[in-house]
């Protein structure tokens, strides 16, 4: 790995990170490329908040050779790289195709290597640049006015079903016929909301997506003028030296209209057994994934059907850990869990290539990947869900969501849970 050229570094204390997260978002709006990362104070211990403007070099692919590509790139540069992976590199890692509309157009995967990179943690302001003095990013950064939560644009972006209600609850029935032949034991079946003729604000809308949600794996990207905006309340992989760190979710319960109602549903779930069916069959395949790249015996299930609550639902959540092998490259271990699992079914292979047969939208970076890769070589990439996909030219809206279907579904209800995992993203665009 050769050196990257050294970034110049600066540290600063932090009054109120609320207010500095404000203006470092106005500072970003209008910048390309951008990737805004935000834990909203639910950091494990590592970045509150992460944030890499502008391209010293940048790389794109399709799917056929990216993951080689990638780890290229990633052995040639000790430095930040900041991107994502979209959906359909599946294709580069299966025998499947993607052949289903794609209104937004994005590569199925990209990085870049930033100008800039400002993070937040432990109360302290980090900005590290290849070229600006840090202190001139800070003073332009404080030059931006207090712009408070409530000066946001109101949209009226009227979404539209991809899948007739009366097709998806046919669909669903279908999958089932599929589960009690045996053909697969779980399938993640999604639909697309969305809109034509849709003007956004991109950079306004996210922030009023993560006020509603508050979720602890949120993020903005600009690549060109695509855009994600994202309230992700699930990681999917994290390594940290060679231990690799799995979060699936399985179980989503809106929340109560009181703490008493709230503890209820929060019981609820943790007993379902629908619920649990469908955890535990995702945590024993991304158990089998992981082990591909960690020393035997070292992948252990930290935490089951834990239930963790956020500003807008429940989910129940589990903890899946390992040790990375010392000859193992940190793009295989990312490129051997992808897609995760909690977005295709089990098997792997068989889920996904039924969730091409019933779906009616390409998935593209919904149901991939957003993240960074540190100058160590540690990573860190959510779950893109509970997202807007905006193609600023061709004004096209996209909001999928979706839910495991199981034997004991029931199509009436599983619609009702899109309905539920929507609700933020439906607020922000239609008012």
């Amino acid at each position: 790995m050769m050196p990257a050229m050294e970034r110049k570094s600066g540290f600063f204390p932090i009054e109120d990170t609320t207010l500095m997260k404000q203006r470092l978002l106005q500072w970003a709006d209008g910048q390309e490329p951008v990737v805004v990362l935000d834990s909203n104070g639910r950091q494990d211990g590592h970045w509150d908040f992460l944030l890499a403007a502008g391209a010293a070099e940048r790389l794109a692919f399709q799917a056929g050779a990216a993951f080689a590509g990638l780890k290229s790139w990633q052995e040639t540069y000790a430095d930040w790289l900041f991107g994502f992976l979209g959906y359909d590199l599946k294709n580069e890692l299966e025998r499947l195709a993607s052949r289903h509309f794609d209104g937004i157009g994005l590569p199925d995967m990209a990085f870049f290597r930033p100008q800039t990179v400002v993070g937040i943690r432990n109360g302290q302001l980090e900005i590290h640049t290849l070229h600006a003095d840090p202190a001139d990013v800070l003073r332009a950064v404080e030059a931006f006015p207090d712009n408070p939560a409530t000066a946001y644009d109101s949209y009226l972006i009227a979404l539209q079903s991809r899948i007739p209600r009366e097709e998806y609850l046919r669909s669903v029935e279908a999958i089932r016929q599929h589960i009690i032949a045996g053909d697969v034991y779980e399938i993640n079946f999604c639909q697309e909301y969305f809109a034509e003729n849709a003007v956004l604000h991109p950079m306004d809308a996210y922030r009023q997506l993560n006020t509603l949600s508050a979720a602890p794996y949120s993020s903005f990207l600009r690549w060109g003028e695509r855009y994600l905006l994202c309230g992700s309340p699930e990681r999917f992989l994290q390594k940290r030296g060679r231990l690799l760190l799995s979060q699936p979710i399985k179980g989503t319960r809106k929340r109560g209209a009181s703490p008493t109602e709230d503890e209820a549903i929060r019981a609820e779930l943790a007993s379902n057994i629908k619920d649990r069916a469908e955890n535990v069959m995702i945590v024993d395949l991304v158990r089998n994934d992981l082990a591909r790249n960690c020393l035997p015996g070292s992948v252990v299930v930290e935490e089951l059907f834990g239930i963790h609550t956020f500003t807008t639902v429940h989910q129940m959540i589990s903890s899946v850990r390992g040790e990375l092998r010392p000859d193992t490259h940190a793009v295989d271990a990312l490129r051997d869990a992808f897609p995760m699992g909690s977005m295709t079914g089990a098997p792997k292979v068989m889920a996904m290539t039924l969730i091409e047969q019933y779906e009616r939208s390409r998935r593209g970076l919904y149901s991939g990947a957003v993240g960074y890769f540190d100058p160590h070589g540690d990573f860190d990439f959510n779950v893109v869900i509970r997202s807007i996909l905006y193609n600023a030219v061709d004004r096209y809206v996209s909001v999928q969501v979706g839910g495991a279907i199981v034997y004991d579904s029931e199509p009436e209800l599983e619609y009702e849970e899109c309905a539920v995992k929507a609700a933020a993203m439906r607020r922000v665009l239609e008012g």
